[in-house]
């Protein structure tokens, strides 16, 4: 039965069951009536505020669509508040690779997404730029994942205090990164780098991969339209095109300072060792799983073997300072750092480009500026011949005597109007043989 609290309430308010529902129930979903006698549809449950989608994504290229709130990603991954305003919608046109004690931050253009050594979660799945993010990490870990043998390289195994392999006996081991497939040694060379990443720089590799193309897609199109829209300015200058050359250096403009963002983001890593020995998420956790056994085991045998546990602690220490060099994660950001220089040359080029044709463009319009000078110099010389002849026939023309009888030995108008005519021709071609002389007009 339900409550009578709960029936009083509705007996007082305006409210009325829905159609189809049970009325000894108290979760029944209630419509207001208004004065018409219509119903209304049940009620949408709205989403909780706090909650976004993130898809989880592991090694093995199992992938799930996860509902968290802020408190549960920063519980699960241990990172700060201020990871995840990073990225919020403020920061979208930021670029960040942040090392955190168990995760990196990856914040490059439309891909936003929290790696840790064994899973990465990633946001705004729906978009559609993100689409061929997943796809490459489903196709590049899902091959890793099937090819590589069951110890792989990301994966961690146990040495001795003497450095061979673990026989499964109470001496105190050290967990270190297990080495690639195919390399039976367990010495390091450093000529020869590991055929696999770690997790984590995988999932890097190719988030810079998937930014690296699209920017590079980008100029091409821009440089397309930037072709297009200079030639036809070139030939015919008007106002649309005019305004097509605005919104293509606007365009311009915002693509070169997205790809300055990661090109300076990687540079900044490159220049921190300290920076790029934080990203190595794997080696991270393989220290951390060493120091709590040793501490586990410490515990358990008492004080009998505190020289002991010196020992292997110090074995770790070096094993950690050895592990410091940065020269795989090094190679990697290098190569995307050096195309991403050759995407902003290109788009150096094409800036270029466009000061050209405006320079070509602004010495067009001042030869049709000059042509209109001369045009007006011309047409001045001209009106100035034409006032001296009206001055002078204006000036004499009360002196010349009329008679009423025409007199051919005594009509004096028609030499002077010729003389007039002809003094003022004279003057017009001597003032623009004086422009051309001088070199004011073109030849």
């Amino acid at each position: 039965m339900a409550n009578p609290v709960i029936r009083k309430l509705v007996q007082r308010v305006p409210y009325t069951l829905l159609e189809g529902a049970d009325p000894n129930r108290v979760d029944v979903p209630m419509a207001p009536v208004g004065p018409s006698t219509q119903q209304v549809g049940p009620l949408v449950k709205k989403k909780k505020p706090g909650f976004r989608q993130w898809l989880r994504f592991d090694s093995s290229g199992a992938m799930e669509l996860l509902e968290l709130d802020r408190n549960a990603i920063m519980e699960r991954l241990s990172i700060p508040a201020r990871d995840l305003r990073i990225l919020g919608p403020v920061f979208s046109q930021s670029s960040h690779i942040l090392a955190r004690e168990r995760a990196m931050i990856v914040n490059l253009e439309f891909i936003r997404a929290i790696v840790t050594a064994e899973e990465v979660f990633i946001l705004e799945t729906s978009d559609p730029d993100v689409h061929p993010f997943v796809d490459q990490l489903k196709e590049h870990f899902a091959a890793r994942y099937h090819s590589a043998s069951p110890g792989g390289y990301n994966q961690l195994r146990l040495v001795d205090v003497g450095g061979g392999a673990y026989n499964g006996s109470e001496e105190m081991g050290v967990l270190v990164p297990r080495s690639s497939p195919g390399n039976g040694n367990d010495e390091e060379n450093p000529d020869q780098l590991p055929d696999q990443l770690p997790f984590e720089f995988g999932v890097l590799e190719v988030a810079l991969d998937v930014v690296c193309q699209f920017l590079d897609r980008s100029v091409r199109e821009l440089e397309l339209k930037a072709n297009h829209t200079l030639d036809e300015f070139t030939r015919n200058i008007t106002w649309s095109n005019i305004e097509l050359v605005r919104s293509l250096k606007s365009d311009l403009t915002q693509l070169t300072g997205r790809v300055q963002k990661v090109r300076d983001e990687l540079e900044q890593l490159l220049d921190d060792d300290k920076d790029m020995a934080d990203l190595y998420l794997t080696r991270k956790l393989a220290h951390s799983q060493h120091l709590d056994s040793a501490s586990a085991s410490f515990q358990d045998d008492g004080y009998s073997k505190v020289s002991h546990f010196h020992g292997t602690a110090s074995l770790a220490s070096s094993v950690s300072l050895g592990n410091e060099d940065v020269e795989e994660l090094e190679m990697l950001l290098e190569a995307y750092f050096m195309q991403l220089d050759g995407t902003l040359n290109r788009l150096t080029m094409i800036r270029e480009h466009i000061d050209d044709t405006e320079d070509y463009i602004n010495i067009q319009l001042d030869h049709q500026r000059n042509q209109l000078f001369q045009l007006q110099i011309t047409l001045s010389t001209g009106a100035l011949a034409i006032a001296i002849a009206t001055a002078l026939c204006s000036a004499c023309s009360m002196n010349i005597q009329w008679v009423y009888i025409y007199d051919p030995a005594n009509n004096v108008f028609v030499p002077y109007v010729s003389f007039t005519l002809v003094f003022s021709v004279t003057v017009f071609f001597s003032i623009l043989g004086y422009v051309y002389w001088t070199g004011l007009f073109e030849r």
